[in-house]
């Protein structure tokens, strides 16, 4: 099982970060910013794990949402130790 991880940057609005994870993670207002919070804090979080293509897919989807909306945003799989 691979983590996807989300960077923190000082750049990518916070409304952002939290959009992309209720879009591509399914996750709810509260819990979104909950992670997006802890990116924030951080300088990582993790948004979900998941079998690799599944991580390598979610990893794709979040970084082309970024480059399209001009955001810097960093995002990568990394496996579960």
């Amino acid at each position: 099982m691979y983590q996807v991880v989300m960077l923190n940057d000082d750049y990518t609005p916070m409304e952002f970060v939290i959009v992309v994870l209720q879009e591509f993670f399914s996750k709810d207002r509260e819990t979104a910013t909950q992670i997006m919070l802890k990116i924030h804090l951080d300088g990582k979080g993790v948004c979900g794990v998941y079998p690799r293509d599944i991580a390598a897919t979610k990893v794709e989807q979040v970084l082309g949402a970024a480059h399209k909306a001009g955001h810097p945003l960093q995002c990568l799989s990394e496996p579960v130790e």
